[in-house]
C-alpha cells in the first residue's frame, strides 16, 4: 500500500500517546426552557473550549469507542488561512513550526507538512473514540485532499474506506476564477470496520414517489415501468416475446431478456409485465412503489438542491440575529450535516465534531431529532475564543427559536453543558494532580485499566471501583495520608472475583500470597515527599 510520508512524520506519529489528560471543568448548563444553570443539565450535549487535541484526549475515558458518527470540517490548508496549532510535540523544529502561524505557499513551503502534523494525532484519537460501527466524515477540499486520503487510509484502514463524495458547494461559477471556477468540495467517509458498518437508507422525497402511476388501475398501487432488457448476455435468456397484440420483440442486439421464459411468463400470469396501454410494447417489469426499500440508498454526488450550499450557510447564520459577523469562509448548511446524520447515525448516537466553529453540527442534531424524535447527543470542541459567544450561542438559540416574523423559526428545544479545558491529571513528574479531585482519578484509573468509561453513579464505597471480566479493582487512596495494602487492608476487600487490582501506596503483603490469592498490587503514582 502507497504510504504518505512527510517532514515530520516520525515525530508526530505516536505524539497522541504523549497528549496529557486534562479534566473537563463544568462552566454552565443551559436548558431551552430555564436558560443559563449552575447545575449540569445531564443531557449528554456537550460544548467544550479548548485545544481540540487535548479536549479529544479528555473524551476518552468516557467515550472511546462510543462515538456512532464523526463530522470534522478543519482547516482546508488553502494558505490564505492563519490557523496556528502549537502541540507541545517535544521536538525543536516541530514545536516551531507548530507555534508560527502558517503562510502563502511562497512564504511558507512546509505547510503542507505543518497541516499533518497537526492533522495526524487528532485523526489517531477520533479513531479510538469512533465505535466500531461508527463512521468518519471529513470536508476537505483540492488542497489537502489527496493528503488526507492517504493519511486516513494509514490511520484507518484502507479497506475501511467508503467513499470520496461531492458535494457543490457554490451556485454561481466565480467569472473572475484564474484557472477553472471550482463548484465543490470533498467529504471522506471512513469507518472503523467496514464490516460492522451499516449505512441508513435515505428518506424517499415526494418527486421520488410520484415517479410511480398506476396505469392500468393495478389493485396492488402505484407502479413504474423498468427494463426488462440487461446488457450482460446470456444466451438462455435470449428468447422471442410475442405481445399480446402479436408482436414479437426480442432483446435489442447484444442485450438479452433480465429472467428466462418459464420466469417471464409466470410474471405475466401475476401482471408484473407491462406491454403499453395498446399491448404492442417491448415489455417492461412492473415495479410498486410498496415493493421498494423504505429509502434510497445514498449517492456520492450531493448537489446544493438537496443538502445546501454555502450560501444558504451564510443565511443561516445571518437569520440567527447576525451571529456569523464573525467570518467563517467557507460556513456548512445545517442540511448538508443532516444528511450526514441520515446515513450515518440511529436516533440515539453520539456525534462528535472536533472543528465545531459556528455550530452547525449541534444545529443539524437538534433539527433532525425534532423531526424524528430522536434523542441523537452532539459532542462540540472549539479552540476559538468564540467558543462561548458563537458556538454555544448559536445552539442557544436553535433550541429557543430565532428569527422574526415570517421568517422565525421555531426553536428545537433541548439542553447542553458547557466546559473547559482544565487541569492535566498528571504534573510534569508524571504524579497523579490531586488537584483535580479524587472522582476524576478514580475515572481515570477505572479508564486506563479496563478501557471502558466508569460509572460515576454507582456508590462508592470502602475504595472498590468496580468489576470487569471477574477482576475486582480497588484504588485505596487518602488524598494527605499515605496508604498500605496489608492484611488489615484485606478487610476492605468485600466483592468477591477471579482477579484483584489494588491500588495502594505501599504493599506489605508476601509475594507468595499474592501470587495464590491472584492479586496484582500498583503503586499510585504520586509525590509522597509533602507526606
Amino acid at each position: 500500500m502507497p504510504t504518505l510520508n512527510w517532514i515530520g512524520k516520525d515525530k508526530v506519529i505516536n505524539h497522541h500517546q504523549d497528549v496529557p489528560y486534562r479534566v473537563l471543568e463544568h462552566t454552565y448548563g443551559f436548558t431551552a426552557e430555564k436558560g443559563e444553570q449552575n447545575e449540569p443539565t445531564q443531557s449528554g450535549n456537550k460544548i467544550i473550549h479548548g485545544d481540540n487535541l487535548e479536549a479529544l484526549k479528555s473524551l476518552l475515558p468516557e467515550y472511546e469507542g462510543k462515538v456512532k458518527c464523526i463530522y470534522i470540517d478543519p482547516p482546508y490548508n488553502t494558505g490564505n488561512e492563519s490557523w496556528v496549532y502549537n502541540d507541545n510535540v517535544n521536538h525543536p523544529k516541530i514545536k516551531k513550526w507548530l507555534g508560527e502561524v502558517v503562510g502563502k505557499d511562497g512564504e511558507d513551503l512546509t505547510r503542507h507538512d505543518k497541516w499533518l502534523c497537526m492533522m495526524y494525532p487528532r485523526l489517531q484519537l477520533l479513531h479510538k473514540l469512533l465505535a466500531d460501527d461508527g463512521a468518519i466524515f471529513i470536508s476537505i477540499d483540492d488542497n489537502e485532499q489527496a493528503n488526507l486520503k492517504l493519511m486516513c487510509d494509514e490511520i484507518f484502514g484502507v479497506r475501511n474506506f467508503i467513499n470520496n463524495i461531492i458535494w457543490q458547494k457554490k451556485y454561481s461559477p466565480q467569472n473572475d476564477a484564474r484557472y477553472l471556477s471550482d463548484m465543490h468540495d470533498f467529504i471522506l467517509c471512513y469507518t472503523k470496520s467496514k464490516d460492522k458498518w451499516q449505512r441508513n437508507l435515505l428518506p424517499r422525497t415526494i418527486a421520488q414517489n410520484k415517479r410511480y402511476k398506476n396505469l392500468d388501475n393495478d389493485k396492488r398501487g402505484n407502479w413504474k415501468s423498468s427494463d426488462l432488457s440487461v446488457k450482460t448476455y446470456n444466451s438462455n435468456t435470449d428468447y422471442p416475446i410475442t405481445t399480446p397484440s402479436g408482436r414479437i420483440v426480442n432483446p435489442p442486439s447484444g442485450y438479452c431478456w433480465r429472467v428466462n421464459e418459464d420466469k417471464f411468463q409466470e410474471m405475466v400470469l401475476e401482471n408484473r409485465i407491462w406491454f403499453g396501454k395498446e399491448g404492442n410494447n417491448v415489455p417492461s417489469i412492473k415495479r410498486f412503489l410498496d415493493d421498494v426499500q423504505q429509502g434510497t440508498v445514498p449517492v456520492t454526488l450531493w448537489f446544493r438542491e438537496e443538502v445546501g450550499d454555502n450560501q444558504e450557510a451564510k443565511k443561516v447564520l445571518k437569520e440567527l440575529n447576525d451571529i456569523g459577523s464573525f467570518p467563517f469562509d467557507t460556513p456548512k448548511p445545517p442540511r448538508l450535516i443532516e444528511r450526514v446524520l441520515q446515513i450515518a447515525s440511529d436516533k440515539d448516537s453520539v456525534i462528535l465534531d472536533s472543528f465545531a466553529g459556528s455550530g452547525t453540527t449541534a444545529h443539524a442534531v437538534l433539527n433532525l431529532n425534532k423531526q424524528d424524535g430522536g434523542n441523537r447527543k452532539f459532542i462540540l470542541v472549539e479552540m476559538e475564543d468564540y467558543a462561548n459567544d458563537v458556538t454555544a450561542e448559536r445552539v442557544k438559540r436553535v433550541t429557543k427559536g430565532f428569527g422574526n416574523g415570517a421568517k422565525a423559526i421555531e426553536g428545537t428545544g433541548g439542553a447542553f453543558d458547557y466546559y473547559e479545558l482544565g487541569l492535566p491529571l498528571f504534573d510534569a513528574d508524571h504524579n497523579l494532580n490531586e488537584q483535580v479531585g479524587i472522582e476524576k482519578i478514580r475515572e481515570y484509573i477505572w479508564f486506563s485499566e479496563t478501557r471502558t468509561s466508569y460509572n460515576s453513579e454507582i456508590e462508592f464505597k470502602d475504595y472498590e471501583l468496580g468489576v470487569k471480566d471477574d477482576t475486582v479493582y480497588y484504588f485505596i487512596y487518602e488524598k494527605n495520608k499515605l496508604t498500605t495494602l496489608d492484611f488489615d487492608a484485606l478487610e476492605l476487600i468485600k466483592t468477591k472475583g477471579e482477579n484483584y487490582v489494588i491500588y495502594a501506596d505501599n504493599c506489605l503483603l508476601p509475594k507468595d500470597f499474592m501470587a495464590k490469592n491472584s492479586i496484582i498490587f500498583k503503586k499510585i503514582p504520586r509525590d509522597i515527599t509533602k507526606f
